[in-house]
């Protein structure tokens, strides 16, 4: 098990005291966050239910909220600055639900997850940034992507040739001729059991379309204004990571992180608001002083936080995670759990593979509210902004649910 706090110790592990950038480079914060609920469509045996996503972008700029600090109350009119958002949202079927075009739960699921990035988000459709994202298009293009299993007959190891990709986003299996959707590179039709249903794919679903959204905003600004992402600092609720049957996404998405680097400036940082780390975080506070930031080895991880033991071949989050975590404790006492992108795996990350660490640090302090504990303003609004419990109500999406479906 993992030590109780009073065996922690921090002197032999990575401390980095914090110094907050004089000149701020970000200009813009934008957050993303993803809610959903699930709705029973009706009650008796057989039980059906379906789910309702919701996904957003907030933006506002850093002198808006620099403006609101000055002043002795908020004007409403300067509060709405702080609520520019963009939401999308998607219904799948979880249980003894299918589209009337599907004969099984599985497709209904495929459908619904290929026909939500078939939309536009700012003109532009979200599955052609999929396939910017999947295919590299941004800089050394790669020709195909192995799709573990044809969603259709099951055949292994499916070669998706992006020239044979049609203007509907989709391809033709070489072994049974079946349709096969771009958006099936996410695997989650192996997730979904047609007599259990999808429950199990919910929190997958959620956590990938929002670095999905990530990824369309990044390419959106480098087709019109490169210059664009090295002002902005892309905040997403979670740490930067993909799970489950999407956790290959990881692997593109550092490709993507590395090229950023390396040819623009990125700001990104993953906050969490809950688990292991949130809770070794709040236990920890007393050890840490004011400015200090903890970056988290695999050592440190498998001795006081996860139980395990540290393998240096197998650093934390090798096939999840394309950052590393560190716990930051501001100069007013919060604390938080942040992951930053890197360029590789790490076991032993240190404050040089962190890049731009200390402007990134500089506007997460800034951006401290009160909403609940050690809480940032553009992710307590965007999950505001987006919890189906307000937009709209869960009552109201069940009443929707049970007179729309036909029997």
């Amino acid at each position: 098990m993992p030590k109780r706090t009073e065996e922690v110790s921090i002197s032999d592990h990575a401390e980095v005291t914090f110094e907050p950038v004089a000149d701020n480079p970000i200009r813009h914060v934008v957050a993303i966050n993803g809610g959903y609920d699930e709705v029973m469509v009706r009650s008796e045996f057989p039980s059906s239910t379906m789910c309702f996503f919701q996904f957003g972008a907030l933006i506002f700029s850093v002198e808006d909220l620099d403006g609101l600090e000055e002043q002795p109350f908020i004007d409403p009119d300067d509060m709405s600055k702080l609520k520019r958002i963009q939401r999308l949202k998607l219904v799948l079927p979880v249980r003894n639900i299918a589209f009337k075009e599907e004969s099984t739960l599985t497709g209904s699921v495929r459908r619904a997850v290929h026909d939500f990035f078939r939309q536009k988000m700012d003109d532009e459709r979200l599955a052609d940034t999929l396939s910017w994202f999947i295919f590299q298009e941004y800089g050394p293009k790669v020709p195909a992507w192995i799709l573990a299993s044809c969603p259709v007959c099951g055949a292994p190891n499916v070669r998706l040739r992006r020239a044979e990709m049609t203007n509907g986003h989709s391809f033709s299996c070489e072994t049974c001729g079946g349709e096969i959707y771009l958006t099936d590179v996410f695997r989650l039709h192996e997730a979904v059991d047609d007599e259990l249903g999808a429950g199990g794919i919910l929190g997958y679903v959620t956590t990938t379309i929002e670095e999905i959204i990530l990824v369309h905003l990044i390419r959106l600004m480098l087709k019109t204004k490169p210059a664009l992402v090295g002002q902005i600092l892309f905040i997403k609720d979670g740490p930067l990571a993909f799970f489950g049957q999407t956790a290959n996404m990881h692997r593109p998405m550092r490709e993507l992180v590395k090229h950023l680097l390396e040819h623009n400036t990125l700001y990104l940082a993953g906050l969490e608001k809950s688990g292991s780390f949130v809770e070794h975080a709040d236990e920890i506070t007393g050890k840490l002083d004011p400015g200090t930031i903890l970056i988290l080895d695999n050592d440190y991880i498998y001795r006081y936080v996860l139980p395990g033991k540290a393998d240096p071949a197998n650093p934390y989050g090798r096939t999840t995670y394309y950052s590393s975590k560190l716990i930051f404790k501001t100069y007013a006492g919060r604390v938080y759990v942040v992951s930053l992108p890197t360029r590789e795996i790490l076991a032993h990350p240190t404050e040089n593979d962190l890049e731009n660490l200390p402007e990134v640090l500089t506007n997460i302090e800034k951006l401290r509210c009160d909403m609940y504990d050690n809480a940032l303003i553009p992710v307590a609004l965007a999950n505001k902004l987006v919890s189906l419990v307000n937009h709209p109500s869960s009552r109201i999406l069940q009443k929707f649910a049970t007179e729309i479906i036909h029997r």
